[in-house]
């Protein structure tokens, strides 16, 4: 891998390998961009199968997070930060603190929280050893609700977008994946009376999503062409691709999962051309982001669910963008997000600094 000629294409600021011995952890921290300020974003722990795939998928997610934050109106920045390893190791101290420590040892530049294999008790173990963390059981604690309920919103502008009413009663709902996000994003279906067509790899979630939600259950590889009006991802990226987009029936894609588009310039287009109206994912996953701001932020709880209700008129934003210039709707989700950046770049710095550092 030529890390200096992938930075430099993708624009990130820093790539920060980290290796703490004692308690073998492997982490990477990356930070794309930090207009808006510092950079925001979740530690995944994940087993991947190289290191490279590790560093490709950090500054993936690190450059979502800087269009997520930009686009939900946060004064953030985007970072991510993954750690290599088997997600379901139970003595799990060691290892959080360790990443704690190469968190603090930034200054502030990254501030992180949980993501994907990670939870709101490893986030108590960063704390430990740094401030710089947020998410935290006794604060905002898990955003789950709150992602769930801006996807939700997505959902609902999509459907005003394409059939002129938000009212999803009757419709047919795939989910793919039934972590918490999925979980709570299936509960605000089911009260507003849509059906659902559910997936997941642990059948425990498939059971509880049939017995509370009176959901159908598929296999994982038929979620794609079941029938359904909408389709929502919920699980990992890289689900829209040459192989998923032929098998789509649905009319919508709107879902939690990050990086759906395996390569955007690509299947967002093919996307475009199958008429799918897609609503891109770090527009109607940015609750979770939102959550997070609240408790750095001081907001009350109320406070993050009515910003992250404001995702409706995000979305519907970017679709209207999208109409004006002809372009995919992830290709006017970025747009929107390098408006905002280069409003706040381009403010006036006023000089000189106190104290002077010199």
């Amino acid at each position: 891998m030529k890390a200096f000629e992938l930075i430099a294409e993708m624009g990130h600021e820093q790539l920060v390998l980290c290796h703490d011995k004692a308690s073998g952890y492997r982490g990477i921290i990356a930070i794309h961009d930090t207009t808006l300020g510092p950079a925001l974003g979740g530690t995944r722990f994940w087993q991947y199968k190289s290191d490279d795939e590790a560093i490709v998928d950090a500054l993936r997610l690190a450059r979502g997070m800087t269009y997520k934050n930009a686009v939900a109106g946060l004064n953030l920045g985007g970072g991510k930060a993954v750690i290599i390893g088997d997600n379901r190791m139970v003595r799990r101290e060691m290892i959080f603190r360790a990443h704690g420590r190469f968190v603090e040892s930034l200054g502030g530049r990254y501030v992180t929280a949980e993501d994907v294999g990670t939870s709101t008790a490893d986030m108590d173990f960063v704390h430990m050893e740094t401030d710089y963390v947020a998410g935290l059981a006794t604060r905002s604690g898990d955003p789950s609700p709150v992602t769930a309920r801006g996807v939700f919103r997505a959902l609902q502008a999509s459907a005003c977008h394409r059939w002129g009413s938000d009212d999803i009663a009757g419709r047919t709902v795939a989910v793919q994946g039934l972590g918490n996000v999925g979980t709570y994003l299936c509960a605000e279906l089911h009260a507003h009376g849509a059906k659902l067509v559910v997936t997941d790899i642990d059948a425990s979630r498939i059971k509880h999503a049939v017995d509370t939600f009176g959901a159908r259950a598929v296999d994982l590889e038929q979620i794609y062409g079941v029938k359904a009006d909408i389709f929502a991802p919920c699980a990992l990226g890289g689900i829209l691709n040459d192989d998923t987009i032929p098998q789509l029936t649905a009319e919508i894609v709107a879902g939690a999962a990050n990086n759906q588009l395996l390569k955007q310039e690509r299947h967002g287009v093919d996307i475009e051309k199958r008429g799918i109206l897609y609503a891109p994912d770090f527009v109607a996953n940015a609750g979770g982001v939102i959550n997070v701001y609240s408790e750095l932020a001081g907001w009350t709880s109320q406070r993050a669910l009515r910003k992250a209700d404001e995702i409706y008129e995000t979305t519907l934003g970017v679709f209207e963008i999208a109409r004006e210039q002809g372009i995919p709707t992830y290709e006017a989700a970025d747009r929107l997000a390098e408006r905002r950046l280069q409003a706040v770049g381009g403010l006036v710095r006023t000089w000189p600094q106190w104290p002077r550092k010199s």
